[in-house]
């Protein structure tokens, strides 16, 4: 089954471009110098870690010298929050959104208890911002915002820019977590209002155990892990080279492909969503409907438990989720959900689908043949089916137990 799977959870990991491997296997074998040495051999290295800096730095549209390698996405949050608190030790406000990836969460929760003040900004229902609640909450005691580009579980895209402006005028630090939105968005940090930025590897193509800090030119920043000299003194550590270059690779194949793939991705993504809500009744697509990803729809299935569309589905050789791939074996419904107020009804069934530019035609197809019969099956065993009352009370005896 995994050769054959039909793989639509991407915003958990993507499979690696074939080309990334090609540039990336010469540096586990020939050419393993290390690019900090003197001689020719480590030279050799040390120049294609400077032509993958600058691969990675054009689709941000950065320049080279403000990209630092990290080793995921996690490590990258939190070295810039931790960063921009440091410089600015006589600020202790935080503001970020009840809906940020765990990575961004748990240090804010973490950093409370140090004695930090955090602001957790509420979304609505289609889980988008309110910048008036954000400019209400900004003080010049603010010394950081960080709010993700765009929400790994529904694909809800922030307006980054507008934000941005906002925190500049309280002269804070404004970070953005974009691991789902490098290679699916255009990018410019040229002209944007972001001073630090997230990406990881994983998430276009590239290999796991390599991301990237964006740092904007005349940022404060201090390093998260010390040491050595590398990454111009801001990350220690000798450098993970094969990474890099498969790094920077997949960030070139990524521009590269950037406006077909997506106008394609966004019409599957549109045959699988409207097939499946002009089939299948009692369900509904979460977050919002214009302000998304182009491969991202999260789709709420009323009265059955999404665990049970999974397995369903796996039966099938079709790869899902219920939401973040890092909180996934809670049994607690998604946080981000939760936060946009959606019902109980709608919060346990909901499944996210997320393509890439492999997705084909005959995969969307096959998960629109299968889909109806496994909601079908699964609320025939529901004795709630259409009764929400019955199912909220089911629902809080299985969380009272």
């Amino acid at each position: 089954m995994q050769n054959n799977c039909i793989y639509l959870d991407n915003n958990a990991t993507t499979k690696v471009d074939p080309e990334v491997i090609e540039v990336m296997l010469p540096y586990l074998t020939d050419y393993y110098g290390n690019p900090s040495s003197m001689h020719t051999f480590g030279g050799q290295v040390g120049k294609a870690v400077r032509t993958a800096r600058e691969q990675l730095a054009a689709i941000l549209g950065a320049d080279e010298s403000e990209i630092v390698y990290t080793s995921c996405g996690t490590e990258g949050d939190n070295a810039a929050i931790r960063a921009a608190l440091l410089a600015q030790p006589e600020k202790r406000h935080i503001v970020t959104t009840q809906v940020e990836h765990p990575a961004v969460l748990n240090v804010c929760k973490q950093l409370e208890t140090q004695g930090y003040s955090v602001t957790y900004l509420s979304v609505n229902h289609q889980g988008q911002l309110d910048l008036d609640e954000l400019e209400a909450s900004l003080t010049g005691n603010t010394a950081l915002v960080t709010i993700m580009y765009a929400n790994n579980e529904t694909g809800t895209i922030f307006p980054i820019e507008q934000i941005g402006l906002r925190v500049k005028e309280y002269g804070a630090i404004f970070h953005v977590d974009a691991v789902q939105a490098v290679g699916k968005i255009p990018l410019n940090m040229k002209t944007s209002t972001v001073d630090m930025l997230t990406l990881s590897g994983h998430k276009l193509h590239g290999p796991k155990g390599i991301g990237a800090l964006y740092i904007r030119r005349g940022v404060r920043f201090r390093p998260f892990m010390i040491g050595g000299h590398q990454e111009r003194g801001r990350r220690a550590g000798t450098e993970n080279v094969p990474g890099i270059i498969a790094l920077g690779k997949a960030a070139e194949l990524e521009l590269l492909h950037l406006e077909e793939a997506t106008t394609r991705e966004r019409r599957l993504r549109d045959r699988l969503e409207q097939t499946l809500l002009a089939t299948i009744p009692d369900c509904v697509v979460n977050g919002d409907l214009t302000q998304r990803l182009p491969n991202t729809t999260n789709i709420g299935f009323k009265y059955i438990e999404g665990e049970a569309i999974l397995l369903s589905l796996n039966k099938y050789g079709i790869c899902a989720s219920s939401g973040s791939a890092c909180t996934s074996g809670s049994l607690e419904p998604s946080h981000v959900l939760r936060a946009m107020g959606l019902p109980y009804t709608t919060l346990h069934g909901s499944i996210r689908f997320s393509l890439c530019r492999y997705t084909t035609v005959a995969e969307i197809e096959q998960v629109i043949e299968v889909m109806p019969g496994i909601v079908e099956r699964l609320r025939a065993l529901s004795p709630f089916k259409n009764d929400d009352a019955g199912w909220l009370q089911e629902q809080s005896l299985v969380i009272s137990h």
